[in-house]
């Protein structure tokens, strides 16, 4: 009995070391890719403020080309503004991120509406893929392994969801080493299935920097089903604070070109 009770302090200790164990790990930092993925946010869309136009362009095997207009006002990278300018049925219809906060509103609603970032806005394009993109700020980051592509040497980073609000649990992200630009990408569920691959194309001078101007987003699961992203007519631009609260959103298309 009495060696029972002195090996039980021992006991304990080595518990709950072992139980720290996972918490340590957790908080080790990949301050390389860490580096790289705040680079490759960079170029892809500054951190100033900006507009960029958006059109998506969603098929699926058999089906017609669904067209849709977007204005992004972006302050930060942390408050956005999605306006939809076309369809004309859609007109008007305003998604407003403060943080990884999501609300959208339309002239069909009395007030704002509460919204996931993972769910869709139109063909394989989430709300998150437009209103956020700064995984630098929604994930944690590690040097997976280094791949060879074309003659370019690139970092394939893992990204990890912080929490569970963001678009996505997981992403694969093929950056290359020598300019940080982006390759392209594969975006996880939680359960490990694989969503959705995405490229990165078309790099051209927006805004005074080299930037992806073309992004093609794909259905992992349901063949041919894809939407192309192109951006167009980048610039600085001032933003007031008040564009980005949420009770503003019903007069925000007034007075925006």
């Amino acid at each position: 009995m009495r060696a029972t009770v002195l090996r039980l302090p021992s006991l304990l200790l080595l518990c709950a070391a072992t139980l720290a164990m996972p918490a340590a790990r957790a908080q080790e930092v990949d301050l390389e890719a860490l580096a790289m993925l705040e680079a490759a946010d960079q170029v892809r869309f500054p951190r100033s403020d900006f507009e960029v136009n958006v059109r998506i362009s969603s098929t699926t095997p058999g089906g017609e080309t669904e067209v849709r207009d977007y204005q992004i006002l972006s302050k930060g990278n942390e408050n956005t503004l999605v306006i939809t300018t076309a369809p004309a049925s859609e007109r008007g219809q305003v998604l407003l991120m403060r943080g990884r906060d999501l609300w959208v509103y339309s002239p069909r609603l009395s007030q704002p509406v509460r919204l996931p970032l993972s769910q869709r806005l139109t063909g394989q394009v989430a709300n998150g893929d437009l209103a956020r993109a700064n995984f630098s700020g929604d994930y944690n980051a590690r040097v997976l392994r280094d791949e060879t592509i074309q003659k370019r040497k690139y970092a394939v980073l893992e990204l990890t969801a912080i929490d569970g609000s963001v678009t996505y649990s997981r992403v694969l992200l093929w950056v290359d080493r020598a300019g940080n630009q982006p390759l392209k990408a594969e975006f996880y569920a939680l359960s490990g299935r694989l969503l959705k691959t995405a490229q990165y194309l078309n790099y051209t001078k927006l805004d005074n920097t080299v930037r992806p101007t073309q992004l093609v987003m794909e259905d992992a699961v349901k063949r041919g089903d894809r939407s192309v992203l192109d951006y167009s007519a980048m610039k600085p631009r001032e933003l007031p604070n008040k564009l980005f609260n949420k009770d503003y959103m019903k007069r925000v298309t007034q007075g925006i070109d």
